[in-house]
């Protein structure tokens, strides 16, 4: 099984951590579950939204939250491009790739992006074709000039619970997993808590005055 996490940031520019919720297959009526429940505790269309790009949760998320900008979360973007590229080659392609999202324009993203194409087209055309595909999903972040593209805290987050759970390794039941991981994502969220705004209040203005 897996458990949906999701985070958000507040109007302060504080990061909270706003459901847990086991899923036992990835699919749609799952997602729509979780923003049902989202919905229900009063969460209203959030400014932006990143995910990966599975079929059923960008068609949940549409219902659901109707007008929200999303983006394409660069980390799984970049696996599912890196999965066509042989083993030898993927840490400099993956270099040439992180440059692209690290350009200070879209306009600078693109022009890196289009060079890519252009250069492994004939090397690598199943991943050029997935970069292809996904590219203006990934440059979301630009109509948000204000925020940094570096920070990623779900992955972080991901990161530790597949420590952690993996020194358990088998769980007894569904229930002893869901509380080792709630336990350790309140942790988390006390430290988020008492710790600076991941945004500054700056950003936050700025992204609240372009989604209007």
């Amino acid at each position: 099984m897996a458990i949906l996490i999701v985070c958000g940031v507040d109007e302060n520019g504080h990061r909270d951590i706003i459901a847990v919720e086991p899923m036992t297959e990835e699919s749609r009526s799952s997602y729509v579950v979780l923003f049902q429940n989202l919905k229900d505790r009063g969460l209203s269309t959030p400014r932006l939204i990143i995910f990966d790009a599975h079929s059923g949760l960008v068609s949940a998320i549409r219902d659901f939250f109707p007008g929200a900008s999303w983006q394409r979360c660069k980390v799984h973007f970049m696996r599912n491009i890196l999965a066509y590229v042989p083993q030898k080659e993927k840490k400099s392609f993956a270099e040439t790739l992180k440059e692209i999202w690290l350009a200070s324009t879209a306009e600078l993203a693109r022009k890196r992006a289009y060079d890519v194409i252009d250069s492994y087209a004939k090397r690598f055309p199943k991943a050029v074709q997935c970069f292809e595909d996904g590219l203006e999903d990934s440059l979301a972040f630009y109509t948000f000039p204000m925020l940094d593209a570096r920070k990623n805290m779900i992955e972080r987050l991901n990161r530790e619970i597949r420590r952690r759970t993996s020194v358990v390794g088998i769980f007894p039941n569904e229930s002893s997993y869901i509380r080792l991981v709630t336990t350790y994502l309140m942790e988390y969220a006390e430290d988020w808590s008492v710790s600076k705004a991941y945004l500054s209040q700056e950003s936050i203005a700025a992204t609240l005055t372009t989604a209007a």
